[in-house]
C-alpha cells in the first residue's frame, strides 16, 4: 500500500495494491459498516458508501470491463498482468523499462553529466547557465534514443505509459515524433520517484499497479 496523503475536497488518496484489494476491503467493512451502495463513477471507477457514511472511490489504473458485481470484477481486474513502459527521467539520469506485471521484462538505466549550480556571476555564470542548459538538452536527446531503443519496440503490447521524474524534461523526451505512439499512452497521475536509478525502476510496480483510492470519512467532513 502507498503512503496516505490529504486529498484536495477532504479525506486521503492511498494506492492498494491489486493482491490485497479484497482484504483492504472487507477491512473497510469491518471499521465502517457493509457497503450500502457501491455505482461506477463516470471515470471508470467505482464509488463505495458505507453504512456509518463513509465514502471511498476505487480506481484502476488500467481500463477495465465492469461485470454485475463491480467490486468483485474490479478486484479481479487488478490482478490480472498488465503489460507496461516507464520512463523515468532526471538532470543527469534516467531509466526506461517494460514490465508484465510486477517483473521487469526489459530495461537501461544510464547517467550523463549535468553540472550544478554556480556561484560565479556576471559572464561566468552566464556562460555556466548556457553549459548546463546545453548538458540538459543532451541528457533529453540520450533519453529519447533510450525509449526508441527499448521501449518502441513493445508500443503494440503495451497498454499504459508511467512515467516520473522532472515532468517537464519527460515531456521534452515524449515530444520527439517518433515516441508519439507512447506518449499517447501515458497515464496519470506521475510516479513519485527519486534518482532513476535500477532499484528506483524495479520498485515503480508498487505505484503503477496500485488501486487508488480516495478515503473520506465522517470525520474528514467535520474540519
Amino acid at each position: 500500500m502507498t503512503r496516505p496523503r490529504p486529498a484536495a475536497g477532504g479525506g486521503r488518496v492511498l494506492g492498494v495494491a491489486p493482491e490485497r484489494l479484497g482484504r483492504w476491503l472487507d477491512g473497510v467493512a469491518a471499521r465502517h459498516g457493509t457497503f450500502a451502495e457501491v455505482t461506477r463513477t463516470d471515470d471508470g471507477g467505482v464509488a463505495v458508501t458505507c453504512d456509518d457514511g463513509t465514502t471511498l472511490t476505487l480506481r484502476p489504473p488500467f481500463a477495465w470491463t465492469p461485470g454485475p458485481a463491480l467490486l468483485t470484477s474490479l478486484t479481479a481486474a487488478a490482478r490480472r498482468p498488465r503489460r507496461a513502459a516507464v520512463l523515468l527521467v532526471r538532470r543527469g539520469r534516467w531509466a526506461t523499462g517494460v514490465f508484465d506485471g510486477a517483473d521487469l521484462v526489459v530495461s537501461k538505466v544510464d547517467t550523463r553529466l549535468v553540472q550544478g549550480r554556480s556561484a560565479a556571476g556576471g559572464w561566468s555564470q552566464q556562460r555556466f547557465a548556457r553549459r548546463r542548459a546545453n548538458q540538459a538538452d543532451a541528457v533529453v536527446g540520450a533519453a529519447v534514443e533510450t525509449a526508441v531503443r527499448v521501449l518502441l519496440p513493445h508500443a503494440a503490447g503495451v497498454e499504459a505509459l508511467f512515467t516520473g521524474g522532472d515532468r517537464a524534461m519527460v515531456d521534452a523526451v515524449l515530444a520527439d515524433p517518433r515516441l508519439a505512439r507512447l506518449a499517447a499512452l501515458r497515464r496519470e497521475p506521475a510516479l513519485e520517484v527519486g534518482e532513476p536509478t535500477k532499484e528506483v525502476l524495479l520498485a515503480t510496480p508498487a505505484q503503477f499497479r496500485a488501486v487508488r483510492v480516495h478515503l473520506v470519512e465522517p470525520g474528514d467532513r467535520s474540519h
